[in-house]
């Protein structure tokens, strides 16, 4: 791993962006595509720039190998689920919102990492870092503006989207601890899409909706460049500069989300909206941390 350079940071910064532009244009999809087709057509969209990079790479996706069981369960958890939910949730809250819910992430894989793995146990640090997020979490719901009795449902939604993410991230680190991040992450691409399919028609009707070219473009943009691409920029940032400097992108996309929703659907961000992400960024950061101690610490 080299020392990270002006274009690592400029990468870092590009995939927070990006990444943190995913909500409003999740929001703007969700006004004439159905959850479900959503998610079916970012996972396709995704699945052509991913599968081109393992081609040039010469990496083998190894989705339908005796091993199709696990991938075809993290792509449920991983990519199936959380994005049905956040598509759900977020046509019902403002999209910088749906932001600063799921980069709440890191918390709640701190506490299930607490009772699935061995190296990763809860200790006071870390407990305050967990409290603290959560802390922030709660500060939301009591801002009226933001949340209320007409999206508090979708608000809890985007919550449990987001604490799938931490459980396919430890289902992950069981089983395919040595293997290629291109390949599971391109082989459980496809088994999403094998799952989102016939739900897509069994429970929406895909072919009968009439969405504009704004919502269409969203999407594709969802597909392509927020899923696709970016996960191409994490490899890239991932094989030079390491887990730890590629980790940081998580303060960096609820930031972005807030100014993007702000920005272009021109949402209300409230005092205790700053208040509530500066208190989850700092939690993060005391969970991440301690994280990255530990680790070091069990190191041969």
């Amino acid at each position: 791993m080299r020392k990270a350079n002006t274009l690592d940071f400029f990468l870092l910064l590009l995939l927070g962006a990006i990444w943190g532009s995913s909500f409003f244009n999740i929001k703007i999809a969700t006004l004439h595509y159905e959850p479900i087709t959503l998610a079916t057509i970012r996972v396709f969209f995704a699945a052509i720039p991913l599968l081109l990079w393992c081609k040039i790479k010469k990496i083998r996706v190894l989705c339908f190998s005796k091993e199709w069981k696990s991938y075809a369960l993290i792509g449920l958890c991983n990519i199936v689920l959380p994005f049905i939910f956040i598509a759900i949730g977020t046509n019902y809250v403002d999209s910088y919102l749906a932001a600063i819910l799921m980069s709440t992430t890191p918390i709640s894989g701190s506490i299930l990492a607490h009772f699935f793995t061995q190296n990763e146990k809860i200790n006071l640090i870390k407990t305050l870092g967990i409290l603290l997020g959560f802390s922030g979490v709660v500060l939301l719901f009591f801002d009226d503006l933001i949340i209320n009795s007409n999206n508090i449902f979708f608000a809890i939604i985007i919550l449990i989207g987001s604490t799938f993410y931490s459980i396919a991230g430890i289902i992950t680190l069981k089983l395919f601890t040595n293997h290629k991040n291109e390949n599971v992450t391109t082989s459980t691409m496809i088994w999403s899409l094998i799952f989102l399919i016939p739900l897509s028609l069994i429970f929406e009707e895909p072919f009968l909706s009439s969405p504009d070219l704004i919502s269409t473009l969203s999407l594709i943009y969802l597909g392509v460049v927020a899923t696709g691409i970016a996960w191409m920029i994490r490899f890239y940032i991932l094989t030079n500069n390491g887990l730890v400097f590629q980790t940081q992108v998580a303060y960096l996309i609820p930031i972005f989300g807030v100014i993007f929703g702000n920005l272009f659907l021109n949402e209300h961000i409230t005092f205790k909206v700053l208040a509530s992400l500066v208190v989850i960024l700092l939690g993060i950061y005391i969970v991440k941390n301690n994280n990255l101690t530990e680790k070091k610490t069990y190191a041969p």
